[in-house]
């Protein structure tokens, strides 16, 4: 999923809707500073609010996904004239468009030290998982690094794959709460053989600080 795509989007179907971004945000109950980071690529609605989006305006979230209407074939056009190819090719329509339809399940956090926002979007072709919003509810105070190296896992009981991984470096030590507040996992192609997610992913940070210190923190995934 490509942020800036779906914030452009959302911000075509405002425009085109004649709204400003308060009363935009007024309609799906959220503020109008929520509706600039979703324009600006910063930040992206939740499940729920995407599908709202798409069920007023009339868009496929397909679309709404991948930030751009598809238009129709002219070859498909012409079928829709002759009304014994319209019905076969309404048929196939229709079967395909299931096929594609996006499911969708929640992630978050099953450790009490983090909060976080997530999602996996997948259909039969392909599967994306987006991670933000990860706020610290440790009990900790002070907690300052200039290092953060994170990894997301998919844990089969056995071992570990490692799905993504950032890092992020600072020239002075910060506070992990800012810290937490540029990573983000935006992941277009993950892929799995078996199209049931379980709770088997794992997000992991090592911290270091100024003295060279290493501090592991790991954030059992729950999917929903």
């Amino acid at each position: 999923m490509n942020q800036e795509k779906i914030g452009k989007f959302i911000k075509d179907i405002r425009i085109k809707n004649n709204l400003t971004q308060k009363q935009f945000a007024d309609i799906f109950g959220v503020t109008f500073q929520a509706v600039s980071k979703w324009e600006n690529g910063k930040n992206i609605p939740d499940i729920a609010i995407l599908k709202q989006i798409c069920e007023k305006y009339n868009y496929n979230i397909n679309e709404l996904l991948d930030g751009e209407v598809k238009e129709k074939s002219k070859s498909l056009r012409k079928y829709y004239v002759l009304s014994v190819f319209f019905i076969i090719l309404f048929v196939m329509f229709i079967i395909i468009s299931k096929n594609n339809d996006f499911e969708f399940k929640t992630l978050s956090s099953k450790s009490s030290e983090f909060d976080l926002y997530g999602s996996i979007a997948y259909n039969n072709d392909k599967a994306s998982i987006y991670i933000s919003n990860i706020d610290y509810c440790g009990s900790e105070e002070n907690l300052m690094y200039n290092s953060v190296n994170c990894y997301l896992y998919e844990n089969n009981g056995k071992n570990k794959k490692i799905i993504d991984e950032c890092t992020y470096n600072y020239l002075e030590d910060k506070p992990l709460e800012e810290i937490l507040k540029e990573v983000s996992f935006n992941i277009d192609d993950y892929q799995k053989t078996c199209k049931i997610y379980d709770d088997n992913l794992i997000l992991e940070m090592v911290c270091t600080n100024g003295e060279g210190e290493e501090i592991y923190y790991s954030i059992p995934l729950k999917c929903a």
